[in-house]
C-alpha cells in the first residue's frame, strides 16, 4: 500500500483569540506543524497542543516563521541572516521544551507563511533556516515545497528535504502557491480538493489554476486548520486518499 502524511497548522491560538479546532484536526492528520509563538501561540497553547497531539499519536513538528506576531507571520521581514538564524533557533528551543514535557519531541520542521515562500526562492534567508536547524543538532527533516532553494540546502547541510503539496490552494503553474491576495487563492469545494489530492497521491500531478498540469513528488500534504470548513475538508481527504488504497502516515 502507499503512503502518504497528512500535516496542518495548529497552536495558533492566542489568549482568548481561538484559531482552528485542532483536537478535531487531529483526527484527521498524521503530522502537526505546532507555531512556536513568533507568528501565532502563546506558551500554555502550545503546551496544549503538544499534549493533544501526543494524546492522538500525531507526530509534532515546529511551524517556525516570521517573528511577526500582529501580521500573522504573512509579512515579509527584511532582518539579516544573522537574526533570523537566531530567531529560528530560538522557536525550536521553545517548542523542544514543551513538546518533551509532553512526552514527545519535535521530528521535522516546517516554516511559515511568508517564510515559507521567502525561502523558495532567498538565498540567504534560505540559508539562515538551515543553518537554525543544523545549529539545534538534531537533523530535522525541512518540509517545503518541491524545488525550493531551501529544500535543496537542506540537502547539501545533509538534512531529509521532504516536498509537499497543499489540499486546500490553487498553484501557479511554475509550482508555487497563488497568493493569499488573489480571490482564487483558496479552495474550498471538498469533493475538489479530495480529487486533487487522490490524483497526487496516486499519479504525481497537480493541475495548476490555469489548467496546466504539474508533476510532483510531494511525500506529504498540508491540510489548513484555520480555513472555514477545515475539519470536514481534512476528513474528507483522508476518506477519498484511504478509499483510493492510499495509508496515511507521517514521514518522520
Amino acid at each position: 500500500m502507499p503512503y502518504i502524511d497528512l500535516n496542518s497548522d495548529v497552536g495558533e491560538s492566542f489568549g482568548n483569540w481561538t484559531m482552528g479546532d485542532d483536537a478535531a484536526i487531529f483526527t484527521s492528520v498524521s503530522s502537526a506543524n505546532v507555531a512556536c509563538g513568533f507568528h501565532a501561540g502563546d506558551p500554555s497553547v502550545i503546551a496544549q497542543t503538544c499534549r493533544d497531539a501526543v494524546a492522538a499519536s500525531v507526530t509534532i513538528g515546529a511551524h517556525v516563521g516570521y517573528r511577526d506576531l500582529a501580521g500573522f507571520g504573512r509579512r515579509f521581514l527584511d532582518c539579516s541572516p544573522t537574526e533570523l538564524a537566531d530567531d529560528v533557533l530560538y522557536q525550536l528551543g521553545a517548542l523542544e521544551a514543551l513538546t518533551r514535557a509532553a512526552g514527545s519531541t519535535i521530528k521535522y520542521v516546517k516554516p511559515h507563511g511568508a517564510l515559507y515562500n521567502t525561502i523558495v526562492h532567498h538565498e540567504a534567508h534560505a540559508q539562515a533556516v538551515i543553518d537554525a536547524i543544523r545549529a539545534f543538532g538534531s537533523d530535522l527533516p525541512v518540509l517545503l515545497l518541491p524545488g525550493s532553494v531551501a529544500l535543496a540546502k537542506a540537502e547539501a547541510a545533509g538534512l531529509r528535504p521532504v516536498a509537499e503539496a497543499f489540499a486546500d490552494r490553487n498553484y501557479n503553474p511554475d509550482g508555487t502557491l497563488v497568493s493569499r491576495r488573489e480571490a482564487n487563492a483558496v479552495l474550498h469545494d471538498p469533493a475538489q480538493v479530495t480529487a486533487n489530492m487522490v490524483r497526487l497521491a496516486t499519479e504525481g500531478t497537480i493541475v495548476a489554476v490555469d489548467g496546466s498540469v504539474i508533476k510532483t513528488n510531494a511525500e506529504s500534504i498540508c491540510v489548513h486548520g484555520d480555513t472555514a470548513g477545515a475539519v470536514a475538508m481534512a476528513a474528507a481527504v483522508r476518506s477519498g486518499l484511504e478509499n483510493a488504497g492510499v495509508g496515511i502516515k507521517s514521514f518522520a
